[in-house]
């Protein structure tokens, strides 16, 4: 059973919080938030007791802690919650910056503590599906690998907070990119940058609103990766897969489409069951994405934010 505290209690908090509350094996025994109003209306809309301090929730009756402050904020927690002898499961991106990362990491040495990254599409039974295929060889040989993502608005309409479409916290390239770039890490190993341009706009406060890059995957298979946001069409994102014999295109995250040659694509919608994220953390697997991998994942992040 787990037992889990939570720190932060903004939009991507309470969204887990609907989460947990699904799963019959885990309770959520306290949670926290700097915002005293915005903690106490979380706490009476879902009935969780509140805590006063980030101390108070690691020293309460948990096994896990769930960080889902903005990043500038997780190796602090991360490095308490160890020293704590806390399971940590952290929002992505796992840190602030690459040297954050590190320091979060280097916490967890001689802690004996479990560490996650909350990636929920490593969960979701399209996206097995997509890897079973692409590994079974059902698609042929890959050859290319693409992932563009186009918004309307940045930050979106149901996203509004200070911070997610700051330079220092926010952009797209922080809140979208980790999830696909761990899935592509899983699937095709070390990635490797050639180029890549970012776009920044005039306000020296505001995240970036366009970037494009290019690499080389471990077996040389050549990627693209674009995104851009302010744009005249409706919110897209596409991960695509390009095999000799066939494509694969993961689509708004949870639809799966294949191509074979000379046919229209088809969408997939039989899956086999998954395991959820708590359920694989509650069994304590070896496919939960620990912060070694997120470290990974935050220097491509940090290559791509460098102008």
């Amino acid at each position: 059973m787990i037992s889990i505290g939570i720190i932060g209690a903004g939009i991507v908090g309470e969204r887990i919080i609907k989460q947990i509350q699904q799963e019959s094996h885990v309770e959520i025994k306290i949670v926290y938030d700097q915002q005293s109003e915005r903690l106490t209306e979380i706490s009476e809309a879902y009935g969780i007791p509140m805590a006063k301090s980030v101390e108070e929730v690691l020293y309460s009756d948990i096994n896990w802690v769930y960080i889902a402050t903005p990043p500038a904020f997780h190796a602090e927690i991360a490095e308490l919650a160890a020293s704590a002898g806390i399971n940590i499961l952290c929002e992505k991106p796992l840190a602030h910056n690459v040297e954050d990362g590190e320091t979060m990491v280097k916490s967890i040495e001689g802690n004996h503590v479990q560490t996650a990254m909350h990636f929920p599409l490593m969960y979701k039974p399209a996206v097995r599906e997509m890897a079973k295929r692409i590994k079974n060889g059902h698609i042929g040989k890959v050859v290319r690998i693409e992932l563009q993502t186009f918004f309307p608005d940045w930050p979106r309409l149901w996203q509004q907070n200070p911070w997610i479409g700051s330079r220092s916290q926010g952009g797209f390239v922080r809140e979208v990119f980790p999830h696909y770039f761990q899935l592509m890490s899983r699937l095709f190993g070390e990635l490797s940058f050639t180029s890549h341009h970012i776009t920044y706009p005039e306000q020296a406060d505001k995240c970036e609103t366009g970037v494009i890059a290019h690499g080389l995957t471990r077996d040389k298979i050549p990627f693209l990766v674009t995104g851009i946001s302010g744009i005249g069409q409706k919110e897209l994102l596409q991960f695509k897969v390009y095999g000799e014999q066939g494509v694969l295109t993961l689509e708004n995250w949870s639809d799966l489409y294949e191509s074979m040659k000379s046919e229209d694509r088809q969408l997939i919608n039989e899956f086999e069951d998954v395991p959820s994220l708590f359920e694989e953390m509650n069994n304590h697997s070896t496919l939960l994405v620990n912060f070694e991998e997120g470290l990974v994942i935050q220097r491509y992040i940090d290559y791509l934010l460098a102008e």
